[in-house]
């Protein structure tokens, strides 16, 4: 099981750009990220692939 990201690391999602932080390995390759959504003024949460995913500058 390759884990690309750690607990706590900001990453980016190659599908609409939106800076995540990690939360936790789901599966092998599920990850469970969370971001601010400002639409909505409150913290997201979804599960996403890590290949879907690349670390943030």
């Amino acid at each position: 099981m390759r884990r690309l990201f750690k607990k706590g690391e900001r990453v980016r999602s190659k599908i609409d750009g939106k800076v995540m932080e990690v939360l936790k390995y789901l599966k092998a390759n599920l990850v469970e990220v969370k971001w601010f959504d400002q639409e909505k003024k409150e913290v997201r949460t979804n599960k996403i692939k890590e290949d879907k995913l690349s670390k943030a500058a």
